[in-house]
């Protein structure tokens, strides 16, 4: 999932080289959390979060095969 939500993030930020992702797995769920440059936050989020709502079902599509939560976090 970590290089799923780091693809998305590239191709959407002026500033590639600054996208982090991390992966965290706890026992209930995979949880990555996804950091961009300042600048970028806002076309990462899109105006009322539609952008971020996409990435994160995105995601959650992509984790239906492995039966398992995923939580897409974007952190400042």
């Amino acid at each position: 999932m970590k290089e799923l939500v780091e693809v998305i993030a590239k191709a959407l930020v002026d500033n590639p080289d600054e996208v982090v992702v991390t992966e965290e797995d706890t026992d209930r769920a995979l949880i990555v959390s996804l950091k961009v440059a300042d600048d970028d936050m806002g076309k990462v989020i899109g105006k009322q979060g539609r952008i971020a709502k996409s990435i994160r079902s995105v995601v959650k599509a992509a984790a239906s095969k492995d039966d398992k939560k995923v939580i897409v976090d974007i952190v400042q």
